[in-house]
């Protein structure tokens, strides 16, 4: 579906939430459900404090639905909910010493899942187990490297890298200006090349890892 599409769906299905078929507010969750699962989970690494931060806006959603006057498309809206929940539950995990914790040996931990994209070439089976693991590490440092950015370049580098999300969909969701997103993802990208450099150049190579297995 188109934006126009989309935005008419919308709503339709909060019309009729409105007047009394509750149930719509069900597709409305099938719907968007995932995409806020991946953009919080972007913003927090972690699987179950995502679930928790989409099932709380969704309840946050379902009580206000029916004031909702439309000034932005509910795919926004719904965003903007879990964005500011996601922040508390970021703060709230670092000032406990939690959160942003990925581990390599864990498939629940994968940073990329569920259509999720940063663009990185993938291992696969015909790589040997010494690429395998430089690219796994290349992968968990990319994810380590976003969430360490300040907060306003995170939420538009993981809106932009991870939900592929057009510039115009991010101001709003950001609620600033086409320029600033533009300039948070620049200065996001370069700090985020200086910490993969930063790491690259930390790293041992796969030369002293045999030697150390070995």
């Amino acid at each position: 579906m188109n934006n126009e599409d989309v935005r008419a769906y919308e709503e339709r299905l909060i019309r009729e939430f409105k007047e009394g078929n509750r149930e719509r507010f069900d597709e409305l969750v099938s719907t968007y459900g995932p995409k806020l699962y991946r953009f919080a989970y972007g913003l927090l690494g972690n699987h179950h404090d995502a679930e928790e931060v989409v099932q709380d806006a969704f309840v946050r959603a379902f009580h206000a639905l029916d004031n909702f006057r439309g000034d932005s498309s509910f795919e926004t809206w719904m965003h903007r909910i879990t964005m500011n929940l996601a922040r508390n539950k970021f703060h709230w995990n670092r000032r406990r010493g939690e959160g942003m914790k990925i581990s390599l040996s864990d498939p629940d931990s994968s940073p990329l899942e569920d259509g999720a994209d940063y663009d990185l070439e993938l291992p696969d089976e015909r790589h040997a187990p010494d690429t395998l693991l430089e690219k796994g590490e290349f992968e968990d440092n990319v994810v380590k490297g976003i969430r360490s950015l300040p907060e306003s370049l995170r939420e538009a580098m993981v809106l932009r890298h991870l939900k592929d999300m057009p510039y115009e969909k991010i101001a709003s969701v950001l609620e600033c200006k086409i320029g600033t997103v533009k300039s948070r993802i620049a200065r996001g990208r370069e700090l985020l090349r200086a910490y993969l450099t930063r790491m690259e150049a930390d790293a041992p190579s796969s030369g002293d890892r045999r030697t150390t297995a070995g």
